[in-house]
């Protein structure tokens, strides 16, 4: 019973409820009125029913905004998930690999510090064994700096690093890449990464010979595809790398579709949107002609209904003022005056209103980046 409670509770207290039991309701009223329109211009018909379903059966606002919470919860457990896997890998490598190593220089400096007077033949061969080992781990620990941010990448940029990354890998890779500028750093290693650990699956699992790259963009959306013509049947399901790209791309709300047919090609395609800025993408936020002519008139005319027509002719109204002049309302008979002052300010209000939304439909990014409470409308 409490929870029966608790439901019901929940169930009358949210909005959506009342507006799902007013579209039951006024549905078949909707469907009636619509009915002629419907028969005789059914595009049009279908569409204005359809703003109206939407209108009420949309999530709520309160709903949308617990749906991206939960998201960016997710999203954050993700990526910190991954650096913690990140920061172990590194620590495993540095204990395992370069720290051994260097223990291991330093028992053989010190067995040629005994050897040096007794046997310098012997101190000279370990000595040469040392500088060996010095130099395996200078390259093991640039190999591990590689892994946490690879110089090529913070100085020469994505395209070059994927062409490295080409040069170095034991298939015969082709790189395309269209970007007209870098995108930032934290884009780039993700992307970077991701291309790596592909460009290893296929070389060591994939038993293929030749891959390709490809990465552009799609309006502010950052695309890239991976394909090589290895024996396919790659699936992220059985516990292979495609899971850690998943997770890297995860903290960019980034999707990442495989496409591994038993016998190959695989193909591997990601998507980061909007992590590009729309300044150098290509992609025109400008409104059409009519939409700027209609915002245009909107704000030269809104005042007249708004501040004249409306409010200055209320002020008349109350104080008892004579003077009529061009206000509409004080010239209609007297029970008329005061539903006319009122229609007239919402309609001036109802304008406003409708120049500030038509551009913040039209670009709602960047009408929510730019506008503020003294400049809503940019």
């Amino acid at each position: 019973m409490p929870a029966w409670n608790n439901r019901w509770k929940w169930l009358v207290s949210d909005p959506a409820t009342w507006r799902d039991e007013a579209w039951l309701l006024l549905d078949p009223l909707v469907k009636v009125v619509l009915a002629p329109l419907l028969l005789l211009l059914p595009g049009r018909g279908l569409r204005v029913y359809g703003l109206w379903s939407k209108k009420l059966l949309d999530p709520t606002a309160a709903s949308r905004l617990a749906g991206q919470v939960s998201h960016l919860q997710r999203t954050r457990n993700l990526a910190a998930d991954s650096q913690a896997a990140e920061m172990r890998r590194i620590e495993r490598d540095l204990h395992d690999g370069t720290q051994a190593r260097l223990v291991a220089i330093g028992m053989t400096l010190g067995a040629v510090e005994q050897l040096v007077e007794s046997d310098p033949k012997a101190a000279k061969a370990l000595l040469a064994k040392a500088r060996d080992a010095s130099s395996e781990t200078l390259t093991e620990l640039r190999r591990v700096i590689r892994g946490i941010h690879p110089p090529v990448l913070a100085e020469r940029g994505l395209a070059d690093a994927v062409r490295a990354l080409a040069m170095d890998s034991p298939l015969d890779v082709t790189v395309e890449v269209n970007l007209p500028h870098r995108p930032e750093a934290p884009v780039e290693a993700a992307v970077y990464f991701a291309v790596s650990e592909l460009l290893s699956n296929a070389a060591r699992h994939g038993d293929a010979r030749t891959a390709a790259v490809d990465i552009s963009t799609n309006g502010a959306n950052l695309r890239v595809t991976v394909t090589d013509d290895g024996m396919g049947g790659a699936d992220p399901a059985k516990g292979s790398g495609l899971t850690g790209i998943e997770r890297r791309l995860a903290a960019f709300d980034g999707v990442l579709a495989v496409h591994s047919p038993p016998g190959g090609p695989t193909t591997v395609s990601m998507e980061l949107p909007k992590v590009l800025p729309t300044s150098w993408t290509g992609a025109s936020s400008r409104m059409p002609r009519w939409k700027t002519a209609t915002v245009v008139l909107l704000w030269a005319t809104a005042w007249c209904p708004t501040f004249p027509q409306g409010i200055v002719a209320g002020i008349f109204k109350i104080f008892g003022i004579e003077e009529k002049t061009w206000f509409l309302a004080l010239h209609l008979p007297e029970p008329w005056q005061w539903p006319t002052i009122t229609g007239m300010i919402l309609v001036g209000v109802l304008m406003h209103v409708m120049a500030i939304r038509i551009p913040a439909s039209h670009d709602r990014d960047k009408f929510m980046a730019e506008a503020s409470p003294t400049k809503p409308w940019c």
